[in-house]
């Protein structure tokens, strides 16, 4: 089964799965979608450095709320840690950290619709990616009548067929509204900064309102920095930062990107990252390559108690028997490569794919190598090609919005790194990528 063509400019062409899908809408309000993170807890210390918080926000995208959170507390971003960004509509809780932040400070903040709880001091920060996954609770609405549980059991049975879901990166980490992110970071790599910087304050999109589409456009048209400066309406935060420096400075178009944070510069390249990996997992559903079976030439990544590893078990004729003996008992999972400066193909034909992805964009191992904003190279890594789903649970109910209509309510929990929404396009099949 094909997938939609908005879908296909971030690199997801199919689906896995041959159920026609419930339909529906997400996130009609926050609260359709709540995600907790499964914290790793620093250990408490007494007068340590570092003030450990539990942060529940709605309706705030991480970069915006720990920007609020800086402001508020008057110190810099880079002050703050967090483990995991966090969309924007949904109610998220998640850990963060606060460097030289008295406890009693942060007690005293308030934010609109944030709440700041279980508050403690530690000698170590909360660092990106120092979470074992989380969990979520999740209800779609709208959904036609005709829709029933049998209906909806046979994706459930397709998927623990599979022994999961195609781990394709979802739409929030390109931009539900401007999936640019990965553009920009293939400009980046290929070192060409006016195109990144334009692509991120111009490049108008018809998925946006048409102010801000016309302001874009007359950017794109005139490059009147000075006038987008003023015309770009106060939440273009980021976009305005960068134009300050090229109202003074026209062509100096690092010193511009690097008024970003550094989460989103780095953010760009691992978009650009998983726009390939993307396509090559697409190519291998395509060619009805299994994914929870390992053939000569993958290359797989053990779990060991409960953590994917970064060890590589390459899979040859000798050893692919106990290597699928130890993937259907959960203790590994085939990958797929996170192209970077030190990445190593597979070979067989899942390394047939990904040399065609990589040619096809015409890059280079030594392109992820960036001197002028050394921070943002990347040597790459392997990522499951497979995501795994626990304590999953579904019930059909009456919406409660929506007269005449049934609304599933989901809960589940997936490892790091995976994305709810990849899971929920195999359950909805929408028409409409923004419904995710």
């Amino acid at each position: 089964m094909m997938c939609l063509d908005a879908e296909k400019q971030i690199g997801i062409e199919t689906f896995c799965t041959s159920f026609s899908g419930v339909g529906g809408k997400l996130r009609t309000i926050p609260q359709d979608f709540i995600v907790n993170e499964w914290f790793e807890h620093p250990a408490e210390k007494k007068d340590g450095k570092f003030t450990i918080a539990e942060i529940t926000a709605t309706n705030w995208e991480t970069n915006l709320l720990i920007r609020e959170l800086s402001n508020r507390l008057h110190i810099s971003r880079q002050r703050i840690g967090f483990a995991g960004t966090k969309d924007k509509r949904a109610v998220s809780t998640q850990l963060m950290s606060f460097y030289q932040v008295p406890p009693e400070a942060l007690a005293k903040v308030t934010i609109g619709d944030v709440q700041i709880d279980n508050i403690y001091t530690s000698d170590r920060p909360v660092k990106i990616g120092r979470l074992h996954g989380n969990h979520f609770n999740i209800t779609i609405r709208d959904i036609n009548r005709n829709v029933r549980n049998a209906a909806l059991q046979c994706v459930v049975d397709q998927l623990q067929k599979i022994g999961g879901f195609p781990n394709f990166y979802g739409i929030q980490r390109f931009g539900v509204i401007r999936p640019i992110t990965h553009v920009v970071g293939k400009y980046l790599v290929r070192g060409e900064f006016e195109q990144a910087v334009m692509t991120y304050i111009g490049n108008p999109l018809e998925s946006e309102e048409q102010k801000l589409f016309d302001l874009r456009k007359n950017l794109e048209q005139t490059r009147d920095y000075a006038a987008a400066l003023q015309q770009y309406p106060a939440p273009f935060t980021f976009e305005k930062a960068m134009l300050n420096i090229l109202v003074h400075n026209p062509y100096d178009f690092v010193s511009a990107l690097k008024e970003l944070p550094k989460n989103l510069l780095t953010m760009f390249i691992y978009a650009y990252q998983a726009y390939l990996f993307n396509k090559m997992l697409s190519e291998r559903i395509r060619q009805n390559l299994s994914l929870n079976k390992a053939l000569p030439g993958d290359v797989v990544l053990p779990i060991r108690k409960g953590i994917i590893t970064n060890e590589l078990i390459p899979v040859t004729e000798r050893n692919a028997a106990k290597v699928n003996a130890q993937l259907s008992q959960g203790k590994a999972l085939v990958s797929g490569i996170l192209f970077g400066s030190d990445s190593v193909f597979s070979e067989g034909e899942m390394g047939e794919i990904e040399q065609r992805v990589i040619g096809e964009e015409q890059i280079d191992p030594r392109d992820f190598i960036i001197p002028e904003i050394p921070f943002i190279s990347s040597s790459g890594l392997r990522r499951p090609l497979l995501a795994r789903v626990d304590s999953f649970e579904y019930d059909l109910v009456e919406d409660d919005l929506h007269e005449g209509k049934h609304a599933l309510t989901l809960a589940f929990s997936l490892p790091k790194g995976s994305y709810a929404t990849s899971l929920l396009r195999e359950v909805m099949k929408a028409d409409d990528i923004r419904k995710y």
